[in-house]
C-alpha cells in the first residue's frame, strides 16, 4: 500500500497484520480520488474506521487542510500515527482512538463540519447505517458534505431512502463498492 499522489506520492504505508483491517487497494484508492480530484484540496476530511489511515493520508497528501482519523483498534492507531510521521503529515491530522459513535458525538460537540466523511466499517454489521443515521441530525455534515461508504457488493442501501440523504453515485469494483451520499 502506498500514497498515490501529492506531497507524499510513492511513499509506502504500513498496515497491521491479520484480518482486523482491510486496507483499500491502491487501484481502488486511485479511482476514488480521481473521482474527487479537484475538490480535496483545502477540504476537511473525516476518515471513520480508519484502519492504517491510507484514505485520510491520501487526502492530506493531495492538499486537504485536515484529516481526522477515527479508529478503536490500538495497533491500527499506532500504525496510523507511524504512517503520518513517515509521510510528514502529522501536523494536519487528528487521531482519535475511540469507537466511531463516541468520536462522532465528541466531534459534534465541537460543531465541526466536514467536506468529506469516508467510512469503511467491518462488513455485514450495519455500522455504516448506524453512523449515517447519526449524521442525519448532526452538525458534522451539511448539504456540501459528501459521505463515502466502502462496503461489500452484497450490502443493501435501500434504507438510505428513509434518511435525509440520497445516493448520488455508486461505483462498483470486483470485490466491493463505494456509495456516495449527500443531504437531500
Amino acid at each position: 500500500m502506498r500514497v498515490i499522489a501529492g506531497s507524499a506520492r510513492h511513499l509506502k504505508l504500513k498496515t497491521i497484520e491479520g484480518m482486523g483491517t482491510r486496507p483499500t487497494t491502491d487501484r481502488i484508492k486511485e479511482t476514488l480520488f480521481n473521482m474527487l480530484s479537484f475538490y480535496v484540496e483545502d477540504s476537511r476530511f473525516l476518515d471513520l474506521f480508519s484502519g492504517s489511515g491510507g484514505i485520510g493520508i491520501e487526502a492530506l497528501s493531495r492538499g486537504a487542510k485536515q484529516s481526522v482519523f477515527v479508529e478503536q483498534n490500538k495497533k491500527a492507531v499506532a500504525c496510523i500515527k507511524e504512517n503520518l510521521t513517515h509521510t510528514h503529515l502529522s501536523d494536519k491530522a487528528v487521531v482519535m482512538s475511540k469507537d466511531v459513535m463516541t468520536a462522532l458525538r465528541l466531534l459534534d460537540d465541537e460543531k465541526q463540519t466536514f467536506d468529506y466523511i469516508f467510512m469503511d466499517p467491518p462488513y455485514g454489521k450495519l455500522l455504516e447505517k448506524e453512523a449515517v443515521l447519526y449524521l442525519d441530525d448532526s452538525s458534522l455534515c451539511d448539504e456540501d458534505t459528501t459521505i463515502i461508504i466502502e462496503s461489500d457488493l452484497d450490502t443493501d442501501f435501500s434504507w438510505v431512502m428513509d434518511t435525509g440523504f440520497w445516493i448520488t453515485r455508486e461505483k462498483i469494483y470486483k470485490t466491493n463498492k463505494h456509495i456516495f451520499l449527500q443531504k437531500k
